[in-house]
């Protein structure tokens, strides 16, 4: 969802080893503002103008002027700004022919016409997993799939991330890092209250024993805290609905067609209520944000939150206090015992502007994967480490990377994250356990936002009909947004 991965993105800086992002996600409410950088070179950006290159040889693109607007990070994230500027210069070092304009715009859907229409848009910029099939249909992101084949290490990239910017084998972005839908837990709460930490392979009723027992109502403390508000609140119980076998929409007669008012739908939608009226185990005042919900893990006041892994993880140590023994991290539970850990999958990409100039596409991609792989890389990730420890804070790795974690680079980051006692360890069983399933290709903002509204009548108001609720909302979503789409 683009809400947190972007949110991650913003937390995280070794997930993509200084491709910086920001900004915010999924919910649709990106913003970016301009944060006081100097005017673009408006002869030489990202939007195909002439002037961007001399009369230099034809093949040899290094012996050209280049000018390439690129994502940067908005101004609150000082830390990774100050990243980003050590790649920049690293870079221009290697290609002193490239001008570097920096633009910090964070991808918002309802921006991104508007910004490739008035050719505003950076020659690349970020965006998510979600957003694949919307762009490459607008023709809003250039197809690099002759760059990518060129590029030495495209077969240590994770193929479970880059998979979601191949469309018909065609490449049209490139994978910074990911998630899947994780459960953190407070074990110091659960310690506190004589509640046993369940097994890793836990069911939906693991889930709910654990958060009856912790959750107490008169210290306002809740045992879980489920989203309840924006379309946070459809993201995060759209991991109950895979789980129980539901899908959320299907391809049928050239068109798509919304299923997730499906038997699962009902489990899914019965479970949440199970959660709040009859273990009463969510917060009282449930209408909670993603930052929201991650403010009160990191203050203690509930003792479970669904999310991607690092964001929370982060802002509980580093911000909260917490104690990494005291944080762990679950996969999302089984719908039953031997059931699949079904977790939201998602991440954060970098695509290019279709309207740049060739030279200006390939410095891009040039620019994208200039850390990845690298000893320099790997020497920036080093120096944020020793950074971090001598701030005296943790660093959270992505439990997803860009690259394979069997790769050579992936053992040589696992050698650096080894040399410190600062760096959050994931549990070695929980990889085994993690089964990531893609975000519908269609709407699914749109669908978000509606399930949301569902889960705030149910959450508002017992004795809701889930059955009726599903209907009325997959009537919606098929009406308002499913039919508009022709599928090729």
């Amino acid at each position: 969802m683009r809400k947190f991965s972007s949110v991650l993105a913003c937390l995280l800086i070794a997930g993509s080893l200084l491709a910086a992002c920001g900004g915010n996600t999924n919910g649709g409410n990106a913003q970016g503002n301009k944060g006081g950088e100097a005017p673009p070179d408006t002869a030489g950006t990202a939007t195909g103008n002439a002037g961007s290159t001399t009369n230099a040889p034809a093949d040899d693109i290094t012996q050209r002027k280049v000018t390439i607007k690129i994502h940067y990070p908005t101004p609150d994230l000082t830390e990774i700004r100050t990243q980003e500027d050590d790649k920049i210069k690293r870079f221009q070092t290697e290609y002193p022919n490239v001008e570097i304009v920096k633009d910090d715009w964070q991808y918002n859907v309802s921006e991104i016409g508007v910004k490739m229409a008035a050719n505003e848009a950076p020659t690349f910029f970020n965006t998510f997993a979600t957003e694949a099939k919307f762009l490459v249909e607008k023709g809003w992101v250039a197809d690099i799939t002759d760059l990518w084949n060129n590029y030495e290490f495209k077969d240590q990239i994770n193929p479970v991330l880059q998979n979601q910017f191949i469309i018909d084998g065609k490449v049209f972005g490139v994978t910074q890092k990911g998630y899947v839908t994780t459960t953190i837990i407070n074990k110091k709460m659960l310690d506190d209250k004589g509640v046993a930490v369940p097994a890793m392979d836990w069911t939906w009723e693991d889930m709910l024993s654990t958060a009856r027992g912790v959750a107490d109502a008169k210290k306002g403390i809740s045992g879980i805290a489920p989203m309840g508000k924006g379309n946070e609140a459809g993201w995060n119980w759209t991991n109950f609905l895979f789980e129980a076998g539901g899908e959320i929409q299907k391809i049928e007669g050239g068109k798509v067609v919304a299923t997730f008012n499906s038997d699962a739908g009902v489990k899914a939608l019965d479970f949440y209520k199970k959660l709040r009226w009859e273990a009463k185990a969510i917060p009282q005042d449930w209408a909670l944000g993603w930052g929201d919900a991650v403010g009160a893990f990191q203050q203690g006041r509930t003792a479970m939150v669904m999310a991607g892994s690092d964001g929370v993880i982060e802002q509980a140590l580093n911000q909260g206090g917490l104690k990494p023994e005291d944080v762990l991290t679950y996969p999302m539970p089984a719908f039953e015992k031997g059931g699949k850990h079904t977790g939201v999958l998602g991440g954060d990409y970098l695509v290019i502007n279709p309207n740049a100039t060739k030279d200006e596409q390939e410095m891009a991609f040039r620019y994208i994967t200039f850390d990845y792989f690298s000893d320099k890389g790997l020497e920036a990730l080093d120096a944020v480490l020793q950074q971090r420890t001598t701030d005296g804070k943790y660093f959270i790795p992505p439990l997803l990377d860009y690259y394979s974690a069997d790769s050579e680079f992936g053992k040589k980051t696992k050698a650096v994250y080894d040399k410190y006692m600062n760096v959050y360890q994931y549990s070695p069983d929980i990889m085994a356990l993690l089964d990531g399933k893609p975000e519908a290709q269609y709407n699914t903002q749109d669908y978000y936002a509606t399930m949301s509204n569902v889960i705030q009548e149910l959450f508002s108001k017992e004795g809701t009909d889930s059955k009726a609720q599903l209907d009325a909302a997959a009537k919606t979503v098929q009406e308002k947004f499913f039919d508009t789409i022709k599928v090729e």
